[in-house]
Formats: structure tokens, sequence, C-alpha cells
């Protein structure tokens, strides 16, 4: 799978309430565009007046009634651009500033990857470890899942965010460790052998971060809290495991409900590893400055973690490494990463042979730290950058040119056939499937209807994202026995067919 396919499903959950209607937004990333050109080494001289240019690009969000965002720019381990725009808390104006706190979603993934690191550099475990030598309640798939597949997102095992929609968890529901360690214990199959394919898995790093505290024996929270956050003096970080938990200076999530209003996120995750990350501007800089000089960790970690991406099986190059993507933008070398919980994006990006690295972090969805993060690279990397790729032109012709898709004809007698209950073992829940003004139509007691629309034999399309394809299953005497639901990141899911009760 390529890295924009790996990157256009998300795992990132905006608020919408107490139904699943508008989760599993896209998690995008900082450069749009990949040009696999040969990097270019040449320092960059700075534009007149990069902070002018910078301050435009947040002008909108630059006042007391909009969220907005802090930004921190660093070069050779030093801070030469800092500035912070918009309200950290609208109903009570707090401006934001440097040592605002904010959650930063997937951006954490870098920090669990580095904990991993760290402890094997001290001899205390192995990349190519199993799993299951650490967490005995992970399923025996009978395919070994080492560390490593669970950094790189070649584990197989499924997105905990989609399992949780399809089984009706919405974004308003308290979801703790404890939730996801029984939803992956009751897993049966893998979406594909580890290291043959690679599909991004919030699961493997909350998984991993279990792993580090076995190992260390305390809390993920606590070993970050004193042998990285400490060590680095970034102050105001820390993995937060608990949603109730009082942060001060913390920055409030916002974002744009379907009638144009703001609404204030929810953030309700007790987790962590995959997300869960809070932490300043301030602090970003120092993280950012250690992969110019190593106060923590060495140059071993800081190579492997900017510039080592996990090869499949097969030799394919995902791009993907330790928490971080590992590709190039325009010519130059970058890692970089980004996340959204509830309203809240992040953008962090290293340009390591320019010594160069950006953070973003925003209480708005509306803002896209990644598109602005490409700008703020721009700014100051101009000259050292290849051109822009020209975007092809596309005759009118071809636009045209695909077909529309042939509707599949399904009688009333196979839809009524296909009407019942079915149950999924590895979701604990039921789904009761029922023909509703000519269509089939799956009901869930926590989630929307889903409508299906026939596409082939036994084969129908959902209208929803948790419920994008059912498959129906026969046996012999060519009876329903059940079927297969995929959705995102999770693929094949079983359900068996209840006996109907006459």
């Amino acid at each position: 799978m390529s890295m924009r396919a790996l990157y256009t499903a998300s795992t990132s959950r905006i608020p919408c309430g107490h139904t699943t209607r508008c989760i599993g937004t896209t998690l995008s990333f900082a450069i749009a565009y990949l040009l696999l050109n040969p990097s270019l080494h040449a320092r960059a001289p700075l534009r007149d007046d990069p902070a002018a240019e910078i301050d435009a690009l947040f002008k909108e969000y630059d006042n007391q009634n909009s969220p907005g965002a802090a930004i921190v720019v660093v070069r050779d381990g030093n801070v030469i651009f800092k500035n912070a725009y918009g309200s950290a808390d609208l109903e009570h104006g707090f401006p934001i500033t440097s040592g605002t706190v904010f959650h930063v979603g997937s951006v954490s993934k870098q920090f669990t990857a580095f904990s991993v690191l760290l402890l094997e550099q001290q001899g205390k475990l192995s990349l190519d470890d199993d799993v299951r030598e650490y967490l005995p309640e992970v399923p025996d798939f009978g395919k070994v899942i080492t560390l490593r597949h669970l950094l790189h997102h070649q584990s197989g095992l499924r997105e905990q965010e989609t399992l949780f929609q399809m089984s009706g968890i919405s974004t308003a529901d308290v979801v703790e460790t404890a939730h996801i360690l029984k939803l992956v214990g009751r897993q049966r199959e893998l979406d594909f052998d580890p290291g043959e394919n690679i599909s991004y898995s919030n699961t493997g790093y909350v998984l991993l971060a279990q792993v580090v505290e076995k190992v260390t024996g305390v809390s993920f929270r606590k070993w970050t809290q004193e042998d990285l956050f400490a060590r680095l003096s970034m102050k105001d970080s820390q993995f937060n495991d608990n949603a109730a938990r009082v942060v001060r200076n913390r920055a409030c999530p916002y974002y744009i409900d379907d009638g144009g209003d703001i609404q204030k996120g929810i953030l309700s995750y007790f987790f962590v590893g995959s997300t869960g990350l809070q932490t300043t501007a301030d602090d970003m800089a120092k993280w950012l400055s250690n992969s110019a000089r190593p106060k923590v960790g060495n140059q071993t970690i800081t190579q492997k973690m900017l510039f080592e991406s996990g090869r499949l099986k097969s030799g394919e190059d995902p791009g993907y490494g330790y928490g971080m993507g590992v590709l190039r933008y325009r010519g130059l070398r970058v890692a970089w990463h980004s996340g959204h919980d509830a309203g809240y994006r992040a953008l962090t990006a290293y340009v390591p042979d320019e010594k160069f690295g950006v953070a973003v972090l925003s209480n708005f969805y509306s803002i896209d730290p990644s598109s602005l993060g490409k700008k703020i690279v721009s700014i100051y990397l101009s000259d050292s950058l290849s051109p822009e790729p020209l975007k092809p032109s596309t005759p009118e012709a071809a636009e045209h040119s695909a077909e529309p898709e042939k509707p599949f004809a399904v009688d009333q007698k196979m839809l009524v056939e296909c009407a019942g209950d079915y149950i999924s073992e590895e979701l604990d829940t039921t789904y009761h499937l029922l023909v509703v003004d000519g269509a089939l139509v799956i009901r869930h007691w926590r989630n929307e209807d889903v409508r299906l629309r026939p596409k082939g034999p036994d084969l129908f399309a959902g209208d929803r994202e948790w419920a994008e394809t059912v498959r129906f299953l026969r046996d012999a005497q060519y009876g329903i026995t059940g079927f297969r639901l995929t959705a995102g990141r999770v693929r094949s899911i079983l359900f068996k067919r209840l006996a109907q009760h006459r």
C-alpha cells in the first residue's frame, strides 16, 4: 500500500454527539505532494521577513473570537520563530500562547516509538520480540506479531477506531485501555499476515505503550514523564491517560458543525500510545531540537526515527518508520506526522539535511496544520526545494470517461431472505437486518441505520463509513449463514446468523 493510501484512512474522531455519523475523518499530513528527487543539501537563505509571512498565514485566526494555533520553528537546535494566534478558550477569552497545552493526537506516536527504541538501546527488549511475550492477552493468530510490526503498522491487527464504530461506541463514550485490550482479545483473525502489508493502526500503538509498562513496571505516563520529558525539560508535556484530569493552561478544542456554528469538541480518551500526548509549542521546540543535538537517546535512535522506513516482506518501502512518515518533499528528506482528535489538530515536520523543524499545534479543526506546515517549510527552505510539480491538465473527455455504475437488480424475495439477526463474537454485538421501503437495512441499537445497495450476487454496499461492504455467506444448501463486513481498516469481520424463531 502506498503512503498516500495509508494516510487517506483516518484514525481520529471529531465529536458529533452520541452518534458515529461524523467519525473517521481523514488523517492529513504535512506534505501533500511527494517527489522522489535527489536530496538537496545546500543551506537555504532566509527570506526578508519570514515572520511576517507566517503571521499572514494565520491572520484570520488572530483574534479573540476564533480558536487558533501556536507555531514554533527550529534550526540547528535553536528557535528561529515562535508565535501564537487566537483564543485557547472562547468562553473565557484566554489567548493562546507558546505555553498553551494542546492535545496532539497521532503526533503522539513518534514519542511512543522513541520510548520503545530507548528501551531497546538499554537492552530491555528487542524489536523482534513477539508482542505476546509481554501481552499474552493478545490472541495467538498462528502468526508472530513483533514489536517491529506494531511500530511500522504491519501487524495485520484490526483498527480499533473502526471496530468501535462497528460496535456502536461513539465519540461521547469514555474509552479506556482495558476496553481496547478486551476488544483485541476477542479478535480471531488478522486483516493480513504480519509484514505482508501496511495498514495504519492505532491498535498497535496502544499495545506498544502497554509493552513499555510491562518492561518498566510503571505506567506509560510516569515512565515518559521521568525518562523522556523531564530529561528534555519538557515541563508542560504529559501522556494524559485520564480524560477527567485537570490540565492547567489547556486549550479547548473546537469545530464547525453542519449548521456553521462553532462547537466545543469532546475528548474522552483514557488510553495513550496512539494518542494522548498533551504538550506546548515551547516543549515541542525542545523535542525537535533533540533531533539535531540529542540529549535523550543518541544518533542511532535519531537516525532510525528520521530515515528508516519499515520495508515489507516484498521489499517495498511504504515510507513509514518509527511513528513518523519518512519520505521526500520537493527533493528534501523529511520526517513528519500529523494528528487530530476532537477538534485538535497538530503537525510536526523535521528536515534532517537542513536541521530544520516545525510544529503547528491547533485547537480548531478548520485549521489545516499540514498545508500550513508545508507553506512554512517553503518560506524558510525555498532555495533548497525542487520546483512544485505541475498539475497535469485533464482533457474534458477524460473527466467523463468513467462509465456510470450499472445497478444490480435483486428481487424482494432475496432481500427478505437476507433479513434476520446476525452476531459478531469479535465485536460482541448484534445487527438486525430488515427490509425497509424496498431496501435492505442494517439496524443497531446505537448506530444510525445503514441502507444497503446491491452490487452483485450476495454483495451489498453500505452508506455509512463503518459499513462499506457486506458479503453474505451461504452453506452447501445455499442457505445464508452469515456475512462478512468490511470498512476502513477492518477487513472481512464475521457475523453469524442467529437461528430464526418461528
